[in-house]
């Protein structure tokens, strides 16, 4: 191989693809979709402390209202003394969200109390509603069997259990669990979409060659192995080059979106009376835009799979890709490259939830699904040096055996016209070549 012919295949890709409006665009509109995206969630925040909803009470035992309004006295409104069809009447109206009856069967006989609402409020309003009047319910039962204040101390207290992460090599550090879940699987959805969006750079790329006839004159001057090579090193090296741009962006962005959403939320609750709805978003949208400490090794790990999962696929894009007319045409053969893909996306899932099951850790070192499975797992927990290691050796392995595979694909296929080929062609060209 020539690796200087490589290297002026590598440069024109990557400048062709540096200058296309395509890039240009793409590279603009992902952070802005991310400011977007901040905003959208700031916006949500201050704007879901705004609705109030109204629950008529028709407590006919004359205890349990006590118990809501203690919970929460603006919600929940006493109309003992109200007709049931007055209630029905002010729901129809809009004037109350919705009611409920309670007689003593639902304390002493423990009957299922009905919310009759007018369908607004959502999820969140059932689970508020059911776990208020859950707790009404157990406070009325206690103050009936005349449990002491002590007893009910210690009925109502809650156990919590802090996690720490204990290292093979004795360190302790802070369990960040559930935010390392969402990393991985974020890392999974990056590189997930990175071998789809890149890989089809390359087959799109090839296409056009072969329909404008340039491929001609290029495989007049260079060998096909060089030619794949180098296609594939450019369109790399524009990835690295887009996701550094994310990342600078993404990283300013994240700087100013807390500061900028305490702002915002603080003059909100300075003039309301900051709700305790209100109180629970700011508190929750800063925990959102702050951005832990990643460990040095997890970022390593995600370039490693990252670049090994754009050369594993890549190859074999552009081998789908000399093999079509057409991107219509490359339909039918994209089934072996997605199906993997995809396999390894639902696999991800299951490995948020159990990365050290027996599905997640074979699943890992399958080198179709390692890009994918194997990052989310060690976003995750503490994966043994030999799985990781030995899924890197695979993937080595496997890209060998792609690339040989592809460029004899390629060799015949860009040179070929009139058709799109099948997958006893694609046999019949492996052999041939």
């Amino acid at each position: 191989m020539n690796w200087r012919q490589t290297y002026l295949v590598l440069k024109r890709e990557y400048l062709t693809r540096v200058r296309s409006k395509g890039f240009i665009w793409a590279t603009i509109l992902v952070p802005l979709g991310f400011a977007v995206f901040i905003g959208v969630g700031i916006f949500i925040a201050a704007w879901d402390s705004e609705i109030d909803f109204t629950i008529g009470v028709y407590d006919e035992t004359g205890e349990v209202i006590a118990n809501l309004q203690g919970i929460d006295e603006n919600r929940y409104i006493d109309y003992s003394d109200s007709p049931v069809d007055t209630l029905r009447a002010m729901v129809q109206r809009e004037e109350i969200t919705g009611y409920v009856l309670i007689d003593d069967s639902h304390i002493s006989e423990n009957e299922n109390l009905e919310l009759i609402y007018s369908g607004s409020g959502g999820l969140q309003l059932l689970t508020a509603v059911r776990s208020d009047f859950r707790e009404s319910i157990r406070q009325e039962r206690l103050r009936r069997e005349d449990v002491s204040e002590d007893i009910r101390n210690i009925f109502e207290s809650r156990v919590e259990v802090d996690s720490r992460r204990l290292s093979r090599e004795g360190e302790e550090t802070d369990d960040d669990t559930e935010f390392l879940s969402i990393v991985g699987m974020f890392m999974g959805l990056i590189i997930f979409g990175a071998i789809f969006g890149y890989g089809g750079y390359i087959m799109r790329g090839v296409i056009e060659e072969k329909t404008n006839r340039i491929i001609e004159v290029i495989a007049s001057s260079v060998k096909p192995i060089e030619l794949l090579t180098g296609k594939m090193a450019g369109v790399g090296a524009i990835a690295i080059t887009q996701f550094g741009i994310w990342l600078l962006a993404f990283a300013g962005l994240s700087a100013i979106a807390g500061p900028l959403a305490n702002s915002i939320l603080g003059a909100d609750a300075a003039s309301s009376q900051m709700s305790g709805e209100l109180a629970q978003a700011e508190e929750q949208l800063p925990a959102i835009l702050d951005i832990p400490t990643l460990e040095t090794s997890l970022i390593v790990y995600f370039v490693i799979f990252f670049f090994l999962g754009y050369l594993l696929y890549s190859s074999l894009f552009a081998a789908i890709g000399s093999a079509a007319d057409s991107e219509t045409d490359t339909q039918q053969l994209m089934l072996p490259i997605s199906a993997p893909i995809f396999i390894a996306y639902i696999i991800m899932f299951h490995a948020m939830q159990s990365p050290d099951s027996t599905l997640s850790v074979v699943g890992s070192l399958i080198p179709f699904f390692s890009p994918i499975l194997m990052i989310t797992r060690i976003a995750i927990t503490e994966v043994p040096f030999w799985q990781t290691s030995t899924a890197i050796l695979l993937m080595m392995l496997t890209f060998v055996g792609t690339m040989w595979l592809s460029s004899k694909i390629y060799q015949v296929g860009i040179l070929s016209y009139g058709k799109t080929a099948s997958f006893k062609d694609l046999a019949k060209w492996i052999k041939r070549s």
